[in-house]
């Protein structure tokens, strides 16, 4: 996956952009994300910012809310790109993925959501942009 410039590893991080832990140090490691940029698109990375510029206190699901909003609105510009999203904001930050998930409702197709989302936004018939 770190090879193909069409997939993009979507991954959780902090305003400051300190890539040092969990996806966010893989995502710095292995796909191009950069020490210092706490969001949008880096290498093959893109960075949705779950956590304060302190990198301790997580942001308010409101705020996490308008950040998911502009990663899809991003994605649906790039139909030509997989994007890879991991369980954001469901590690350091501390939500559950009851609480995350239903922000990626409406998701383009081209991002594919975990697998642990599935139980929670599809029941047989997955929304649009739901990908095992």
């Amino acid at each position: 996956m770190a090879g193909d410039a069409k997939v993009v590893f979507v991954f959780g991080s902090n305003l400051a952009g300190r890539h040092g832990a969990g996806a966010a140090l893989w995502a710095k490691r292995f796909h191009g994300a950069v020490y210092g940029r706490g969001q949008g698109p880096e290498g093959h990375s893109y960075a949705i910012p779950t956590k304060d510029w302190d990198v301790y206190t997580p942001l308010s699901l409101e705020r996490i809310k308008v950040n998911v909003e502009d990663f899809k609105d991003y994605a649906r510009r790039h139909p030509g790109k997989t994007f890879q999203v991991t369980r954001i904001a469901c590690g350091r930050a501390g939500y559950k993925d009851a609480q995350i998930a239903p922000m990626f409702l409406g998701a383009p197709i081209n991002c594919k959501l975990p697998i642990e989302w599935k139980k929670i936004l599809g029941d047989g018939r997955a929304p649009e942009g739901f990908q095992t």
